[in-house]
């Protein structure tokens, strides 16, 4: 296998890792933003706003 020799006398190792882990949370990112955005959309749907108001109130609700 052939190292790249680059002007400053750097090599580049294809066998290198470094920066994997960056992209790993780089990807791990977008995915949590997209999930954060399903969800919202769900949320604001008038159904699952219909049954969070119902499951809180009953929850606040003093027993009889």
């Amino acid at each position: 296998m052939r190292l790249l020799l680059l002007p400053f006398a750097t090599r580049i190792d294809p066998h290198d890792e470094s920066g994997a882990v960056t992209a790993e949370y780089a990807i791990a990112t977008i995915a949590a933003v997209g999930f954060a955005a399903l969800l919202v959309v769900v949320l604001r749907s008038d159904e699952v706003r219909g049954m969070l108001t119902d499951l809180i109130r009953h929850a606040l609700a003093l027993p009889a």
